[in-house]
């Protein structure tokens, strides 16, 4: 029987329109109210997934290209996924809940209380999704926009600041006896004083400490500064590579000896490959969907450019997609695993058409070209993920019902047979079941 492995799920909808460009639309869920994501939830607990991570982007962007992400919905809106956890949370007993949050947005003192506060409602099931987006600074003050690493300072600033706060109630402080009438000892509370670059409050913090662990720290980002972070301060790296042994091993490589590196056990972070698959009920229909993928129109050429405005915060519908793509083109806050992603191999010379055709055209799990396949070739991949040391799978859609059904319905009974995925949670919220293998 094959290793066990964690099962996440990406909603890459963020908390907002699930379904919409899709004919799945006209089951008539409505995105705002929270009935659609706790089914999803109930769905994923019911599966044995570890957690879900809820995508986020404040803001709506630059003036130049809002029309862009919202005519479409690829860029927004998205209402606040800290305020849609206790709703997940409300509708299972065991998913951990990761929604994603901005440092710039939180004063540490406020998230320290607020996160604290949902980790003892969930019954210890919350995690954080870190991330380092500059593009929505002018929304929470009128200080000059960090640059990338900065903006990972900053970060690291912040949770660590975090942490100090949650830690100030050190052992021993809450004592809890009825018989004295002695609450807790507040001579044990540390006076928490932090003066740093980006962040000054003082504490200690007016929150009980936790019984089952902090929040589970959840990072992406493939720059050196962003797997540094990850190496300090993640609990769980959400990874992006090609899903061959080469490139999986030097990736966790990478992760490992950031670990080792700020003084952590390589086992202490938790690697999970993302994979977007399209699950087949034959090997024949999987080959169809691949080869008709291999010749896109201008039309959908123009629907992919329209994501990647979106996701890149530039416009690259008004561009020639026969001319070679600037990519100075991008601002200093545009992701650089955004860019590499939509240039990949094939460098800067040549001409924007041949950027979207890639991105437009699967490939076929059996040839690890792509993610095209049966439930049964996808269980495959992930089995010899699990040979090369993989921890774990981050699925990635959105919440709609008829997504969920239609990747996990063949796949869950595969992956369990196989003892790929597990039947049973521990106890002790999501850090324990992290733990667990």
């Amino acid at each position: 029987m094959s290793r066990p492995q964690h099962f996440g799920w990406f909603l890459a909808r963020g908390f907002g329109p699930q379904g919409w460009g899709y004919p799945s639309l006209d089951w008539d869920y409505d995105w705002t109210r929270p009935e659609i994501y706790q089914e999803a939830a109930r769905t994923l607990e019911q599966a044995g997934f570890d957690l879900v991570i809820i995508e986020d982007a404040p803001s709506l962007g630059s003036a130049d290209t809002i029309d862009l992400r919202v005519r479409h919905a690829f860029g927004g809106p998205k209402h606040d996924p800290l305020l849609l956890a206790p709703y997940l949370f409300q509708a299972t007993r065991h998913l951990g809940v990761v929604p994603t949050v901005n440092p710039a947005a939180y004063l540490p003192y406020t998230a320290a209380r607020q996160f604290s506060t949902l980790q003892h409602l969930s019954g210890h099931r919350l995690g954080l999704n870190v991330v380092t987006d500059t593009g929505s600074a002018r929304h929470f003050s009128d200080s000059a926009q960090l640059g990338h690493d900065a903006a990972y300072d900053r970060a690291e600033e912040w949770l660590t600041g975090i942490r100090s706060l949650w830690r100030s109630w050190e052992e021993g402080t809450l004592v809890r006896d009825p018989d004295t009438g002695v609450f807790a000892d507040g001579s044990k509370l540390q006076p928490v004083r932090h003066r740093g670059a980006h962040f000054a409050f003082d504490g200690p913090l007016n929150a009980i400490p936790f019984t089952d662990g902090e929040p589970a720290i959840v990072s992406p980002g493939g720059s050196g500064r962003g797997l540094g972070f990850a190496g300090a301060h993640s609990d769980v790296q959400l990874a992006l590579a090609p899903l061959d042994e080469a490139s999986v091993r030097a990736y966790r490589a990478k992760i490992q000896d950031a670990a080792i590196a700020a003084g952590r056990s390589p086992a202490d972070i938790k690697i999970l490959f993302a994979i977007q698959p399209v699950i087949t009920s034959s090997a024949e229909e999987a080959d169809r969907i691949v080869a008709a993928s291999a010749h896109p129109d201008d039309a959908a050429l123009v629907q992919i450019a329209r994501k990647q405005s979106s996701d890149l915060e530039t416009d690259l519908t008004s561009l020639d997609l026969d001319r070679p793509l600037d990519i100075t083109i991008f601002g200093d806050h545009v992701s650089r695993g955004s860019i590499q992603r939509l240039i990949g191999d094939r460098g800067e010379d040549v001409p924007l058409r041949a950027h979207l055709t890639a991105l437009a055209r699967t490939g076929r799990i059996t040839d690890r070209s792509g993610f095209v396949g049966t439930a049964e070739e996808l269980a495959d991949l992930i089995e010899e993920l699990g040979d090369w040391g993989n921890d774990g799978v981050l699925l990635w859609g959105d919440f709609h019902p008829v997504t969920l059904h239609r990747t996990l319905d063949e796949l869950v009974p595969v992956l369990r047979r196989r003892g790929i995925l597990r039947r049973e949670y521990d106890e002790g919220g999501l850090q324990a079941n992290l733990r667990a293998f």
